[in-house]
């Protein structure tokens, strides 16, 4: 009976023991959602990263040389910007060929609460149905609302396509650093500059203000992106 019950308790043992040495696969499991995840999260970034569009004020003559332009289109471009609506730069352009694929390469932002419907068809893939959507939800108060109206539409990577055609004046006093951050063109440094001098009591000062920091063609161009409340 004593050696019946050894033996018990020796098969028990090396249970226990054959269960604490199986292999997880939790951790392994936990490692490949992980590494799917973040393989998702980065090609969605890199999709991204592959729509952006030159702005035709801020685009530099190498950058509109590789655009296949004459190189007299690029110098009149050079020296007749800032264009302060994409209206004046397609008509200089004029009777260039394949306009939309051009237009898929470099832009000159419309504001969103002034734009014409019509107009709006000149963005690359935006035809009647959306161009109205577009309108539709005026007046826009920030690019977040923008894309929360046309993300019921499209899906994320189709709106920040959108973005590098349009954007969504702020105003001076009480935008928020990310409001003024998604204007065409204007980083870190400058929406900090912007807010620096708050409050401001009119455009003039805003004008002398920024510009201590620009010339006063970039100046013209910024100046198109914000207002004052009356």
């Amino acid at each position: 009976m004593r050696t019946f019950t050894k033996l018990l308790f020796v098969a028990a043992l090396f249970s226990i023991l054959a269960v604490a040495c199986q292999p997880s696969n939790d951790g392994d499991a936990s490692k490949d959602a992980t590494t799917t995840q973040t393989g998702t999260e980065s090609t969605k970034t890199k999709e991204l990263e592959a729509v952006k569009v030159l702005n035709a004020n801020l685009a530099t003559e190498a950058e509109l040389n590789g655009l296949g332009l004459t190189p007299e289109l690029v110098t009149q471009i050079l020296e007749q910007r800032p264009f302060l609506t994409m209206n004046t730069f397609d008509a200089l352009l004029g009777a260039v060929e394949n306009k939309e694929e051009l237009y898929k390469k470099i832009f000159v932002p419309f504001n969103l609460n002034t734009t014409a419907e019509d107009d709006f068809k000149m963005i690359p893939g935006v035809g009647d149905r959306m161009a109205h959507e577009f309108e539709e939800y005026r007046p826009y108060t920030s690019i977040k609302q923008f894309r929360k109206e046309i993300g019921k539409y499209v899906d994320e990577a189709e709106v920040a396509r959108y973005e590098n055609f349009v954007f969504v004046p702020v105003e001076l006093n009480s935008a928020s650093e990310e409001d003024i951050k998604a204007l065409p063109g204007v980083g870190g440094r400058m929406a900090h500059e912007f807010e620096e001098y708050r409050p401001y009591s009119n455009m003039e000062q805003f004008r002398k203000e920024i510009g201590k920091y620009v010339d006063d063609k970039e100046l013209s161009r910024l100046e198109r992106f914000v207002y004052l409340k009356k």
